[in-house]
This record gives C-alpha cells, sequence and structure tokens, in this order.
C-alpha cells in the first residue's frame, strides 16, 4: 500500500532507491559494458570470467544486466546457481536440476559423467558453452570451485565446456592466491573490479536512477551534493540514504527532497544515537 502510494505521489514508475530496479533500467558502472562485452564473446570458447567489488558497488546488478543479455541470446543456456555454501553433494544436485540431468549425487563419477554429456551436446548443437553464474562464491567451499574447473575441462584443458562467472567481493581475489585455488585462479580469462566511485559517477548514477524512474525533479541539486558526498563512493548507501529520505518525505507530505529533510532527518538520527 505504501509502495503505491509512494509511486503515486511522486510519479515514480518505480522507486529509484530500492533493489528491485527493472533491468533496463540499470545504470552501468565504468568499465562494465567491456566486460559485458567479453563475457558474451566468452560464451562462445567457455572458460573463467570474474566479477569482484566491496560490497555495494554493483555487483549483483551487473551479474544481473548479464544474465539478462545472454538469456536474450538464442540457444544459449543459462543456470543460475542460488546456494554458493552447498557441499559438493548439494551443489550436484543443484547442477542436475539447472541443467536438467538427472543425478545420483552419490554416484559422484556418474553425475561428473552425465552432466559434461549434457553440455557436449549443447555444445554439439549450438556453439555456445552453457553458462553458470554463481554470486557471493567467496563463500563457496574450495573442493566445489575446483570440481567447477574439473567439470568445464576437457582434452587435457585444451577446450571447455561451460562457461562460468564467479562474482564476490575482495575475498574472492585473495583465495585465488592461496595453493589450493591457484590452479583456477590462473585460468580465469576476463575478470573487472568494481571501484568505489568518484563524485562523477556517482552523481551520474543518481541522475540516471531518477531519470528513469521518471521524475528528474524529485530531489534538489543542493541534496543530490549531500547524498553523493555522503556516499563515500558506494552506489548502496546512496540508495540506502534515498530510501529513508524519500519514505520520510512522503510522511510528511513533501513534494520535493530538499538538503533541510537530510539535516533534519539525519541529525536529529545522529543526536538519538549519542544519547542512547
Amino acid at each position: 500500500m505504501t509502495d503505491r502510494k509512494l509511486l503515486a505521489f511522486y510519479g515514480l514508475k518505480f522507486n529509484p532507491f530500492l533493489p528491485g530496479v527493472p533491468v533496463e533500467d540499470l545504470w552501468l558502472p565504468p568499465g562494465a559494458e567491456s566486460f559485458l562485452f567479453r563475457m558474451e564473446t566468452l560464451v562462445l570458447d567457455g572458460g573463467f570470467g570474474l566479477l569482484s567489488g566491496d560490497p555495494g558497488m554493483g555487483k549483483s546488478k551487473l551479474l544481473q544486466a548479464l544474465a539478462v543479455r545472454l538469456a536474450r541470446v538464442d540457444d544459449v543456456l543459462v543456470g543460475v546457481a542460488e546456494r554458493p555454501t552447498s557441499t559438493l553433494g548439494d551443489f550436484y544436485r543443484e547442477l542436475g536440476h539447472l541443467f536438467g540431468v538427472n543425478l545420483a549425487p552419490a554416484n559422484r563419477y556418474g553425475a561428473f559423467a552425465a552432466l559434461r554429456q549434457r553440455w557436449r551436446e549443447h555444445v554439439a548443437q549450438s556453439l555456445f558453452r552453457p553458462v553458470l553464474l554463481l554470486d557471493e562464491a567467496q563463500d563457496a567451499l574450495a573442493s566445489t570451485l575446483n570440481e567447477l574447473r574439473l567439470l568445464g575441462s576437457e582434452r587435457f584443458d585444451s577446450a571447455h565446456l561451460l562457461t562460468v562467472v564467479l562474482v564476490g567481493d575482495a575475498r574472492l581475489s585473495e583465495r585465488f592466491r592461496s595453493p589450493d585455488l591457484l590452479p583456477l585462479g590462473t585460468r580465469i580469462r576476463t575478470r573487472l573490479v568494481l571501484q568505489p566511485l568518484g563524485r562523477e559517477d556517482l552523481s551520474a548514477f543518481l541522475e540516471h536512477l531518477l531519470d528513469r524512474a521518471g521524475n528528474p525533479g524529485l530531489l534538489t541539486g543542493p541534496l543530490r551534493a549531500t547524498l553523493v558526498e555522503h556516499a563515500a563512493g558506494n552506489p548502496r548507501v546512496l540508495c540506502t540514504l534515498g530510501a529513508e529520505l524519500l519514505e520520510t518525505a512522503l510522511q510528511r507530505g513533501r513534494p520535493v527532497l530538499d538538503e533541510a529533510l537530510f539535516l533534519d532527518l539525519f541529525d536529529r538520527t545522529a543526536k538519538k544515537r549519542g544519547r542512547a
């Protein structure tokens, strides 16, 4: 009810500060277009791609954009792993579900062979390698990541049956320096590390969201500058601040969000915390 009231009151197509921004309205950070193009090309040959960055930098949104782009290509088979912390047996069960293979995880070799045969058949029919997207990969077991390396490789690592996109925070890159994951780390063919945004990029991000949501004048210029300053280069922090401001403005019936609202809301919040 509140969401509908908010959208109607401000003339918005969607709340620009919540995670459910439509994929066609997402803002892509610097380097994203090049990464997406390289990943689309990688589907022809297979192998590993890596997307990393600090929390809040937009990794999952970029992964969402990649999934939609790949799904629009005829004959590209995309699977999204939803539980990176699974044990190896559960991970095989999930792969079987994603790629339409009836597996008996207790028979590890049989599951290994059945998945590879499924992927070989897909490659023969479409020339595209199936794609597996693994978000929060920093939490995956080393045994799972190494199994993926073995599953997708054939002919003494001269060919690949699978394209894997690993997404995670800085811990994931660090893990590839360890001896047990170094063989996988050296096989990553394309990568993008999302960095904190500068003021211009963060301002462009905010302007893009407001424009695509349908109300470019929702925030005054000084408030935009204040949000950018307080976000410390992090899009998620900016959106968290914006969402709280928008809810408060709706409660107070204010059609435009300004710097006075920011100072009133967050100065009061800071004082309450100080007294606590």
